[in-house]
C-alpha cells in the first residue's frame, strides 16, 4: 500500500465505514458517506473527462462539499485547486489561467463573478445545489479508478505576504509526512502504510480537529485531513467569514479535541467570545488550541490560556511550502520553541548551514520531505528552492539564528524585516511589542522610506475602542517590551487592517497606507 491519500481515505471508510468524519453545523457525516459521494462526484468529473494531472478548482467557501471535492480530485489522481472566494474577475481570471483549471465547482452567489471572469477554456463549470446533487446522483458508485501513485499532488494556492499567488505543489507522500506530520501528531509514523492503517483501526476514534480559518486556506486543509489520517472527524462551520460563537459550538457538539485559528486576527475574536460568555462552553475534549500562519501575541496567548487552563495553546510554526517545523509554548512572558530539528537547520548566503552559536543572522531552511516547486512557476521555484549535496531544500522566506545550544531561533518573515540604518527591525517583534497594550486590537509594522535611515519604522494601530488613540501611551508599552530602535516613529490609528483571509498581514498595503497618510499629514 502507498502513501496516497486516496488509498489511506479508502483503506479507512473500508475498514470503519461508521465512524464520524464530519461534524458542522449542519450535522454528521460519516467516513464511508463521504467517500461514496466522492467517489461519485470523482466518477462524475471523470464523465467531463477529468483525469489524471488534472486541475478543479473549489471557489466554496466552508463546506462538508470543499473536503469531499479534494478526495475525488485525489480518487482520479487529480488535484482541486483552492480558489479565494473574495476573488474579484480579473484575480479568479489569474487563476483559471495559471492553474490550468479543467472544470470549477462554485457557490451559487459566486456565479456572477465567474461568468465575469470567464470560463469558456474550462471544460466545465458546476454550480454547488441542485446540478451538484444531479451530476453526482447520475454517476457511477464503483471505484473505477486507475492504479495511484505516491507521486499525486496536491497543490495549496499561497499569497504569502506578497505578490500574487502561486501553487505549491506537493508529493502526496511527502505531504503525508511533512504537512499531515505523518498521519500521527505528536508521535512517531507508523512503519508502512499499512501498518498505519492498523495503527488508526487498533486506536479507536481518533483526534476531532475543527479547521477554523477559510478551506481556502492551506492550514484549514491541513487541519482537515491530519483529522482524517489519524481516524478522527474535521470540524467545519457552514459559510464564509469567522464566527467565534459557530466554531464553539460545533467544537462543543463534536467533541473536538483541537481547534486550528491562524494568528491574532482569529485568536482575539475568540477570545472575546469567550470573555463575554462565561461559562456557555464546557469543553471538556478540547485538549489545544493551535495557531500557525500568522502572529500569536504573547498578550493575547495569556488571555486565552488564562479563560481555558486545562487547554494547551500552541504556538505552531510551518508555512504551506515546508508543513510543520515546530511548536512554541508559553513559559510566564516568553516563548519556548521546539523545533522540528531532525529537518529544520539554518542557511546563510551561499546556502551552507550556520555553525551554531556564531550568532549569524541567516534563512529558516527544511529538508527531507519538502515540496517540489511551485506550479508553473521555474523561477520563483529556484529561488526558493535548492538542492544542495545531494539534499533538497526549501526556504520559506523566515529569518533565523541558530544558538550555542543548536537550538533554531525564529526571527521573523524576511519580507518584514526591516532595515533602519544598518539595525534590522523585525515586525512580528514590535507587532507583538503594541498589542501588550491593553485597548491594541491590532497592529502591522512597516518600514517607510527615509532619507536619514533608509527606512524608518511606522506603525498602524486599531485600537478596541474609539478615542482610545493615545500614541504616548502606546510608544511607552512597546519601549517597555522593545530597544528604542525598533519603536515606531509614527503610529497610525485607523479603523481596519488589510489581512488575507488567512489572517496573513497583507504588509505591502500597509506600508502604502503608512506612506499615504505621511503625504496627508504632511
Amino acid at each position: 500500500m502507498k502513501y496516497n491519500l486516496a488509498d489511506l481515505f479508502e483503506a479507512m471508510a473500508d475498514r470503519f465505514p461508521d465512524r464520524p468524519a464530519v461534524y458542522s453545523d449542519l450535522g454528521m457525516t460519516t467516513f464511508g458517506e463521504i467517500d461514496a459521494r466522492a467517489t461519485r462526484l470523482a466518477n462524475a468529473w471523470k464523465a467531463r473527462g477529468v483525469g489524471a494531472g488534472d486541475h478543479v478548482g473549489l471557489f466554496l467557501y466552508n463546506r462538508m462539499e470543499y473536503l469531499e471535492g479534494m478526495l475525488a480530485a485525489f480518487k482520479l489522481r487529480a488535484v482541486a485547486i483552492n480558489v479565494n472566494y473574495r476573488y474579484v474577475a480579473h484575480e479568479l481570471r489569474y487563476i483559471f489561467d495559471n492553474a490550468q483549471l479543467k472544470g470549477l465547482v462554485y457557490e451559487p452567489d459566486l456565479a456572477e463573478v465567474v461568468a465575469e471572469a470567464g470560463t469558456e477554456d474550462l471544460a466545465f463549470t458546476t454550480e454547488l445545489g441542485d446540478a451538484y446533487e444531479a451530476a453526482m446522483a447520475a454517476a457511477s458508485p464503483e471505484r473505477d479508478f486507475e492504479e495511484r501513485s505516491e507521486d499525486d499532488l496536491w497543490i495549496i494556492y499561497t499569497g504569502g505576504t506578497t505578490g500574487m499567488p502561486r501553487g505549491v505543489m506537493w508529493r502526496h507522500e511527502d505531504v503525508f509526512f511533512a504537512g499531515l506530520q505523518g498521519g500521527n501528531p505528536g508521535s512517531d509514523p507508523a512503519e508502512s502504510a499499512q501498518a498505519h492503517i492498523d495503527m488508526v483501526d487498533r486506536n479507536g476514534a481518533g483526534t476531532n480537529i475543527i479547521g477554523a480559518a477559510p478551506l481556502i486556506h492551506g492550514g484549514a486543509q491541513l487541519a482537515s485531513w491530519i483529522a482524517w489520517m489519524n481516524g478522527g472527524a474535521a470540524g467545519i462551520v457552514t459559510g464564509r467569514g469567522f464566527d467565534p460563537a459557530k466554531v464553539l459550538d460545533v467544537a462543543e457538539a463534536g467533541k473536538m479535541n483541537a481547534i486550528n485559528m491562524i494568528g491574532d486576527a482569529m485568536v482575539i475574536p475568540f477570545t472575546d467570545v469567550l470573555e463575554a460568555n462565561p461559562g456557555r462552553w464546557k469543553l471538556p475534549e478540547l485538549n489545544a488550541i493551535s495557531s500557525a500562519g500568522a502572529v500569536l501575541s504573547v498578550s493575547v496567548w495569556k488571555r486565552l490560556d488564562g479563560l481555558l487552563p486545562q487547554t494547551e495553546i500552541l504556538n505552531n510554526f510551518g508555512a504551506s511550502e515546508t508543513g510543520h517545523q515546530g511548536t512554541g509554548f508559553l513559559e510566564g512572558d516568553e516563548v519556548f520553541w521546539v523545533m522540528d530539528d531532525r529537518h529544520t537547520t539554518v542557511v546563510d548566503d551561499d546556502l551552507s548551514r550556520l555553525e551554531p552559536g556564531s550568532g549569524e543572522v541567516g534563512r529558516l531552511a527544511r529538508f527531507g520531505h519538502v515540496p517540489l516547486g511551485y506550479y508553473g512557476d521555474p523561477e520563483k521555484t529556484a529561488r526558493t528552492f535548492f538542492v544542495k549535496d545531494g539534499v533538497r531544500y526549501v526556504l520559506p522566506g523566515d529569518l533565523a539564528t541558530i544558538d550555542d545550544e543548536e537550538q533554531v531561533v525564529f526571527l521573523g518573515r524576511g519580507a518584514a524585516c526591516i532595515n533602519s540604518g544598518g539595525e534590522k527591525v523585525f515586525a512580528e517583534e514590535v507587532e507583538e511589542a503594541i498589542k501588550a497594550h491593553p485597548t491594541v486590537f491590532d497592529a502591522l509594522v512597516v518600514g517607510v522610506p527615509d532619507p536619514k535611515w533608509g527606512q524608518r519604522v511606522e506603525a498602524l494601530v486599531v485600537m478596541r475602542t474609539s478615542g482610545d488613540d493615545d500614541a504616548a501611551a502606546v510608544e511607552a508599552t512597546v519601549r517597555a517590551h522593545v530597544a528604542g530602535y525598533k519603536t515606531p516613529k509614527q503610529f497610525w490609528f485607523v479603523d481596519t487592517l488589510n489581512r488575507q483571509p488567512s489572517g496573513k498581514p497583507d504588509y505591502r498595503w500597509a506600508q502604502q497606507e503608512a506612506v499615504r497618510l505621511g503625504e496627508i499629514e504632511a
